[in-house]
């Protein structure tokens, strides 16, 4: 699961169409569809996942995958990893040259732009795999077209992380976030720079060019980005709004200027503002704050989205932090089946996975791995039950021809902010962006 303002994790201009440019080419697959084992992927037996992320998670990833060989004698496994930046260009690549990983992490933005395309295996048809336990309205995040292309590994909620160390130095009570808005969330963050500017300090590190922030900013409103039939779109007024309340941000104080924010962006997690306790408000996937919490040396908190009025749901939801799927041309697909079975549920890999890749998107494993969690990820798993009954019902995964749409929206948020264009300008490029990718 990648930051929302963390723009090193998230692909270039020219990966991102690279990426799409050889996902195109994945036409040649579609002869192969869904639940077929055409080609072999891994022709000398062994079982290759591909995933990406830090050396941690691959450590974790290596330690699970060598506990499922231990419980699978005769089936290898190799584990390619690599950073965000590199990891769908090599897959577009491989995908189309049909020598794909036969395990693939996948990620939200991309799923829709394999899975029409035939280059996923029909889960749904995969000998071995039961995902029954796992609730309905996550699992069918990995649907793609009515075939279930992916197997959510976790769940995680946009939220706010808080700093409770530097609202007490502030002089600055903890906010209520069952009834704050954004209006309050930002006056709340202004005090903490007014308090503690001199040290460095600031309110809220950074808002105004994160597409997850901006899809939680027109749901408040009953929108989507990218709506299905029954759903309403989102209109640049509302657009217009996120812009308009980012540029507010800088104005009171609560967020530093934009030259700030943009190197915030682009810094490595441990060297950011929040994770280095210079911030006392931070937006990210609520199991990040473990990895937030770890750089800072301080027990960190998460909060509730502010609502657009006091009394309004915050309209959170459960987003799949990231996905098992299998490659529709693999020759193992019983073992590639086992594999995903065994990460989600056996409890040898869920307790050395815990919450590394979200909270698990099945409620007994959930149960299972509690003891075992330190008391950050503790935190990040009660926040995620606190919100269990006041979650709606996710938004449809992006459509296959917007992949690009996170970095196309970073860059014009950032222009934004920078005042290189108005709101009103930005927000229907926004708006003209996100239709033209439909």
């Amino acid at each position: 699961m990648t930051d929302v303002h963390q723009t090193t994790l998230t692909p270039t201009r020219r990966q991102a169409v690279t990426a799409l440019a050889a996902a195109g080419s994945l036409t040649a697959l579609t002869a192969c569809a869904p639940g077929s084992s055409g080609g072999s992927s891994s022709g000398d037996g062994t079982l290759r996942v591909s995933t990406w992320g830090n050396d941690s998670r691959l450590q974790l990833t290596q330690q699970a995958a060598a506990a499922f060989q231990e419980a699978n004698p005769g089936v290898t496994v190799a584990v390619e990893n690599s950073e965000w930046t590199s990891y769908w260009d090599k897959l577009a690549t491989s995908t189309a040259a049909n020598d794909s990983p036969d395990v693939i992490q996948m990620d939200e933005a991309y799923i829709a732009a394999y899975g029409t395309r035939g280059a996923l295996l029909d889960l749904g048809e995969a000998d071995g795999l039961d995902l029954s336990a796992m609730n309905t309205t996550v699992l069918d995040t990995g649907n793609v077209d009515g075939t279930l292309v992916g197997a959510p590994i976790g769940v995680g909620n946009l939220s706010v992380g808080v700093n409770p160390v530097l609202l007490e130095q502030a002089g600055v009570a903890m906010p209520d976030d069952t009834t704050w808005t954004w209006e309050q969330f930002r006056d709340i963050a202004a005090q903490v720079s007014a308090a503690l500017g001199g040290q460095g300090v600031v309110g809220f590190d950074m808002f105004g060019f994160g597409a997850a922030e901006v899809g939680a900013w027109v749901r408040q409103f009953g929108q989507e980005v990218f709506p299905r039939e029954d759903e309403e779109p989102a209109s640049v007024e509302n657009f217009q709004s996120y812009f308009d309340f980012a540029n507010s941000l800088v104005a009171s104080g609560a967020c530093p200027q934009a030259s700030v924010q943009s190197e915030n962006s682009t810094s490595a997690l441990d060297a950011s503002l929040f994770a280095t306790n210079k911030s006392a408000f931070h937006l990210q996937f609520h199991t990040q704050i473990s990895a937030y919490a770890a750089a800072s040396g301080t027990q960190l908190g998460l909060l509730r989205l502010p609502a657009q009025q006091a009394g309004q749901s915050p309209r959170m939801v459960n987003k799949a932090s990231m996905y098992w799927s299998i490659a529709s041309r693999t020759a193992q697909s019983e073992n590639a089946a086992k594999f995903v079975q065994f990460m989600l549920t056996n409890p040898t890999a869920t307790k050395i996975l815990t919450t590394e890749r979200g909270i698990p998107a099945i409620p007994e494993v959930r149960q299972d791995i509690e003891p075992v969690l330190d008391e950050q990820s503790k935190i990040a798993l009660q926040f995620s039950e606190d919100i269990a009954s006041e979650v709606v019902d996710p938004p449809q995964v992006t459509p296959s021809g917007a992949s690009a749409w996170n970095t196309e929206f970073t860059t014009i948020g950032t222009e934004q902010l920078f005042g290189r264009s108005t709101p009103a300008d930005a927000a229907q490029r926004a708006l003209t962006t996100s239709q033209g990718m439909l």
